[in-house]
């Protein structure tokens, strides 16, 4: 047994007691105690902080969050498109998404993802059963949506009613594009395939590919090509279960041709003689044959459709043979001062459709170049009033003549005429130089009007030109004072003058031409004024826009090939928009609007540059009342740009304004420019995309997207929503004119009108 130190001391002390001896030796020390519990925490007086410390280096930037998802389904193709941009503002778009397209080119139209195309009509395609049936036209241009049921409620304009997925197309159809046959020389490109078809259908004995064409032959092939333009009028069905569209060829489709199988009688403004129709029976007054080249339009809010009439010129001779294509003025052609001004309206021997040998194919000059309404589904021959007043085909002589590209008209929100106010209408002379006009009615419009009484108020108003002042006439784009292009918070300023011999408006020119105060009926008349013969009545001045513009000095524009009123723009105040596709020639006027002389004119005259245009938006100074509004502000919305990158587009052509506001327009030229295909692009005017503003990363205000292209070198045309949105029409023009293409069948390039739809 171990004992503790403890048990042995009690026993030392008890044998101690017991017997005593001496002390011993001390024992070894002890071993240390286990350590005391510590102290309490003595409290002292905090010290002073010390000095700040320098900033850390910031830490890595951590990898990005997952992309928001799309908000699919879209509800429309407006819908879609807006939500892609609205991501692309915030920086949100998935990594796989492309938006805009791609800018390249290839012998199809490729649409963004969500969309598909199909081909509704090409042609030469008939339009029924029978095999006499009409065929679709050649180079299809504007095109005009009605759904079916969209006058169910009386009021209702067909803009945006009626069914979504089945009705009529009204579609154009402007020209044959490269060379026809002559007595030694061979068709080329579309007027090969015409003659191919001509020739296989028994109406042509020549070969097609023969350098040497009879004459008999030769006035064959132009009696065909008269009913290969105009316009045409379809009904047209949407599969409910593949979404495709196609052609009802059990409905009573319609043709409507430059023969005289198609008649419309001229108001407004007195013809140079009565005409006659291809046989050479004498039709009545005010009536003659034919519509064609025709190109882009207006769908009007009664229901009819506005075509216009560009290159007349080109079918029966130029009425205005004044000018040059570079703008110089050609003396010795009726036009000179000294005299009254007396055109040749004779039709031209040489011309398109006056080279026929048959003199009673041939029809006077100022017989076109109009804006016609016509009444689709009324037959081709029904010109306005033939039947019942209100009732046919109408050409509108007092807007005038010149190289129309189309019409607008201020409506409300609801894309109604506005009561108890005169019509308005604009339209664009598109042309180098070309100018736009405003008409107003004499009377206002009533609600509760049958569309009689408001197609007779077509007949009586007043005509206005559009003057920019400020604009650099070396330029056509930019501020003479600032070089810059003029913008919304920098506007141009301009004025609307009347074109009349009885107009009281300050000439733009008479200060320069040192006669202060001259107005323009005073201008007009003159028989010397700014170098110009005089018109003898306002009927003169109508049939010639474009030289009683130059006469009294209005700016030259850049080409307005369209405009388009938008009552629900984002900006909240109604807004005209113009395309401005390009110039690149020289202009007829100085700065400040006086004639350059003859002789130098290629010396003189300014060389403008612009190769990729510009979008511009009007404001009228009273936009509540564009009909007493004497003046407006201009500024550019968007300007086009050369080069391949994803926003790089030229030449604006056709703009299509949505249900809401939005602006979308189509190309003309953008593959002559930039080398990739035209297309169809959507402007982002959305004042939230703006630089600046909360939530954007990429600012896209101003900026084109890029959402379906076309085949080739094909030019897009005529682009127009069904009236749910979901459905978006364009024209495919002139495929392959200079480059190969077998679109859309894999044999001869065709021109044809395509359905963009929602689904994959």
């Amino acid at each position: 047994m171990r004992c503790s130190r403890k048990d042995l001391l009690s026993i030392v002390l008890m044998l101690g007691a017991a017997c005593t001896g001496d002390a011993g030796s001390p024992g070894p020390a002890g071993a240390d105690g286990a350590d005391g519990a510590p102290g309490a925490d003595g409290i002292g007086n905090d010290g002073a902080p010390g000095a700040k410390g320098d900033k850390g280096d910031p830490g890595e930037k951590g990898d990005p969050g997952e992309p928001a998802p799309l908000p699919m389904p879209a509800t429309d193709i407006a819908d879609l498109v807006k939500q892609l941009t609205d991501h692309v503002a915030k920086g949100t778009l998935a990594a796989d998404v492309e938006f805009p397209l791609a800018p390249v080119s290839i012998d199809d139209v490729r649409t963004l993802a969500g969309l598909r195309s199909d081909v509704v009509v090409a042609w030469l395609d008939p339009l029924g059963w029978s095999i006499t049936a009409p065929t679709f036209g050649a180079n299809p241009d504007y095109i005009a949506y009605f759904g079916d049921g969209w006058d169910a409620v009386a009021g209702d304009p067909p803009q945006w009613n009626g069914s979504g997925s089945s009705g009529w197309l009204w579609v154009n159809h402007e020209y044959v594009s490269n060379s026809a046959p002559s007595g030694t020389s061979a068709p080329t490109g579309q007027h090969l395939t015409f003659t191919e078809y001509l020739f296989e259908e028994g109406l042509i004995a020549t070969p097609p590919a023969s350098t040497l064409w009879p004459q008999a032959d030769l006035d064959n092939h132009v009696k065909a090509w008269k009913k290969q333009v105009g316009g045409s009028f379809i009904r047209i069905v949407q599969d409910p279960s593949s979404g495709r569209w196609s052609v009802d060829l059990g409905s009573s489709n319609q043709r409507y041709d430059g023969s005289s199988n198609t008649r419309a009688r001229v108001s407004g403004i007195a013809l140079s003689g009565v005409d006659h129709d291809d046989q050479g029976v004498a039709l009545p007054a005010e009536v003659v044959s034919g519509i064609h080249s025709d190109c882009s339009g207006a769908q009007t809010p009664w229901g009819t459709i506005i075509t216009a009439e560009e290159n007349a010129q080109g079918a029966y001779g130029d009425l205005e043979t004044a000018w040059s294509s570079a703008n110089k003025f050609l003396t010795g052609t009726g036009w000179d001062p000294g005299a009254v001004i007396t055109p040749t309206t004779t039709p031209s021997t040489s011309s398109e459709f006056g080279r026929i040998s048959d003199p009673n194919g041939r029809h006077a000059r100022d017989f076109y170049g109009y804006l016609v309404e016509m009444d689709p589904g009324k037959p081709a021959g029904e010109y306005e009033g033939a039947v019942a007043a209100g009732d046919g085909h109408k050409k509108l002589g007092v807007m005038g003549r010149a190289r129309w590209e189309n019409t607008t008209f201020a409506v409300d929100g609801s894309w109604k005429l506005v009561a108890n106010k005169p019509i308005v209408m604009y339209a664009g002379d598109d042309r180098r130089g070309g100018r736009i006009y405003k008409w107003v009615s004499a009377q206002s419009y009533q609600t509760g009007m049958t569309k009689a009484q408001v197609r007779a108020l077509l007949d009586d108003g007043k005509l206005y030109v559009a003057h920019f002042a400020g604009l650099d006439n070396t330029t056509g784009k930019t501020m003479l004072a600032t070089s810059q292009p003029p913008t919304e918070t920098q506007p141009g300023n301009g004025s609307w003058i009347e074109l009349s011999l009885s107009s009281t408006a300050v000439a733009p020119n008479a200060t320069a031409l040192s006669l202060p105060g001259a107005t323009v009926g005073q201008a007009l008349q003159s028989l010397t004024y700014n170098g110009i013969g005089g018109f003898a009545n306002d009927d003169a001045v109508r049939r010639s826009l474009f030289t009683a513009s130059n006469k009294i000095g209005i700016m030259e524009l850049n080409r307005p090939e369209d405009v388009e009123y938008n009552p629900n723009d984002p900006s909240g105040t109604p807004r005209l928009y113009v395309a401005f596709t390009n110039h690149t020639q020289r202009v007829a006027l100085d700065q400040e609007g006086k004639l350059f002389d003859p002789a130098q004119h290629a010396t003189l005259s300014p060389l403008r540059a612009d190769t990729v245009g510009a979008i511009f938006a009007m404001e009228e100074a009273t936009p509540s009342d564009p009909a007493t509004s004497t003046g407006f502000s201009f500024f550019q919305v968007w300007n086009g740009t050369s080069g391949d990158g994803p926003w790089d587009a030229a030449c604006p052509d056709n703009i299509l304004i949505d249900h809401d506001g939005a602006v979308w327009f189509g190309t003309d030229g953008n593959f002559g420019v930039n080398g990739h295909a035209d297309a169809v692009y959507f402007l982002d005017l959305d004042p939230a995309h703006a630089q600046g503003q909360m939530g954007v990363v990429e600012p896209t205000y101003g900026r084109a997207f890029r959402i379906l292209s076309t085949p080739s070198d094909a030019e897009v045309t005529g682009p127009a929503f069904t009236s749910d949105m979901r459905t978006m029409f364009v024209s495919v023009q002139h495929p392959g004119e200079e480059q190969y293409s077998a679109w859309p069948h894999g044999g001869a390039p065709l021109p044809a009108v395509v359905a963009v739809t929602m689904g994959e």
